[in-house]
């Protein structure tokens, strides 16, 4: 399938997503990888993960033109290397995702509507979070809190921020797709922010800029 969304969603805010319907093979010749890129995907156990490495760099090939590389800081967010964009990435099941911005701060995460996060849903959720669950629609809506969570997560740099007690997000009412406040509140950071989500196919994306 390769791209199948390339568009601006606010601003300077690029939004890519990848479908991976393609072998090890067909993604590795497009890319021109270096020795250290290969060493970095020749460590990978896991055929998926290696996929999902590929794929990534292919989506970002397709968003900016090729010869800009991805490297990751301590705490795995990642960069470019010649540092045009702000860059946030997220992967699940059969897509790949990337956001940049030139000027925004951004976080962006995508998943799977599956039954794996809803099991989950005591670890990251507040009790007033819970409340708010629709449980005509609970598996879609606690992922929404979740990859809420994971864009203001990524966002605020992923440090030493706690799911449950530090990312706190405002009741909303689900939808196809909308509009929703929340905050992070740690001893380092207070932020509020609004992000935007939408559904494609079964998964659910949320994004946010700063």
């Amino acid at each position: 399938m390769g791209l199948v969304m390339k568009k601006y969603v606010h601003d300077d805010c690029l939004l890519g997503i990848w479908e991976i319907t393609e072998g090890f093979a067909l993604l590795y010749n497009m890319l021109d990888l270096s020795d250290e890129e290969k060493d970095t995907l020749n460590s990978f156990k896991s055929h998926n993960r290696k996929l999902e490495w590929l794929s990534v760099r292919v989506l970002l090939n397709h968003m900016t033109g090729p010869g800009i590389k991805i490297f990751y800081n301590s705490n795995k967010k990642p960069f470019l290397t010649d540092r045009s964009y702000h860059i946030s990435i997220s992967h699940s099941n059969k897509l790949t995702s990337i956001m940049l911005s030139q000027r925004h701060r951004i976080g962006l995460d995508l998943e799977h509507v599956s039954n794996k996060i809803s099991s989950l849903a005591g670890k990251f959720l507040t009790p007033e979070e819970e409340r708010a669950v629709d449980p005509g629609c609970r598996k879609y809506h606690v992922y929404l809190y979740w990859c809420a969570k994971e864009a203001l997560y990524k966002i605020c740099d992923k440090q030493n921020i706690n799911f449950r007690e530090d990312i706190i997000i405002d009741p909303f009412v689900p939808a196809a797709e909308g509009t929703v406040t929340g905050k992070v509140h740690t001893d380092a950071i207070r932020e509020d922010f609004t992000l935007k989500y939408f559904k494609y196919d079964d998964y659910a994306i949320v994004w946010c800029f700063k």
